[in-house]
């Protein structure tokens, strides 16, 4: 899991990255590639 400022790159990765909000902060998820994870903030 990466830290990043933004996730606009994050989301760019795979065509499967979502973006979901927990608790205050922003991930990228994606289900078929579990590497491309990252959060923000």
């Amino acid at each position: 899991m990466k830290v990043v400022n933004s996730l606009k790159s994050a989301k760019k990765r795979d065509k499967d990255c979502k973006i979901v909000r927990r608790k205050g902060r922003i991930y990228v998820i994606n289900k078929t590639n579990p590497r491309y994870k990252a959060r923000q903030g």
